[in-house]
């Protein structure tokens, strides 16, 4: 699997130090909610958008681009309680939403590059929410599910020279 399942050293945070505080996880899930569904390009309109969210694989595909690294199960399970126990996400029979409250987060945190954006949203988030706790389980099967569908997505395609391609048709 291509970037492991941890964080890198410089990111790794305890989930059981400072529970009541916003942690880096917290934020690289929200940003990688936020890009994976459309909610970051700011000149498209929220009715554009896919309504009915994104799924955990995209997630995932979002958050190992942004860290190298995919999310453990518990950091998804802990960010993901959090994010909705404070009003900024929401999560229904597997889709995951930014809300309204999340969108203006989001679209009012301080510019930064890429590379920078969840340290930003980091500092966004302590200054202007607490973090919730909403009732919100990640089962082991569907990380599972959601990490080997991502992987499978992943694999390149093999190219075909346009010899074979006249040849299969």
């Amino acid at each position: 699997m291509r970037g492991g399942v941890s964080f890198p050293a410089r990111n790794r945070h305890n989930l059981a130090m400072g529970e009541n505080r916003w942690q880096w996880a917290d934020a690289w899930i929200f940003v990688s909610l936020v890009i994976a569904s459309g909610a970051g390009r700011h000149r498209r309109a929220a009715s554009s958008r896919r309504p009915e969210g994104v799924r955990l694989a995209d997630v995932l595909s979002t958050a190992d681009h942004l860290n190298r690294a995919l999310p453990e199960r518990r950091e998804i399970e802990v960010a993901v309680r959090r994010l909705v126990g404070a009003g900024l996400v929401s999560v229904t029979d597997g889709w995951f939403r930014i809300t309204p409250d999340g969108e203006r987060l989001w679209r009012t945190r301080p510019n930064a590059g890429l590379a920078t954006t969840v340290d930003t949203v980091q500092g966004a988030l302590i200054r202007r929410h607490t973090p919730g706790d909403a009732d919100w389980h990640l089962c082991e099967a569907e990380h599972a599910a959601a990490v080997q569908e991502y992987v499978v997505r992943s694999i390149p395609m093999p190219r075909r020279s346009p010899e074979n391609r006249a040849h299969q048709d």
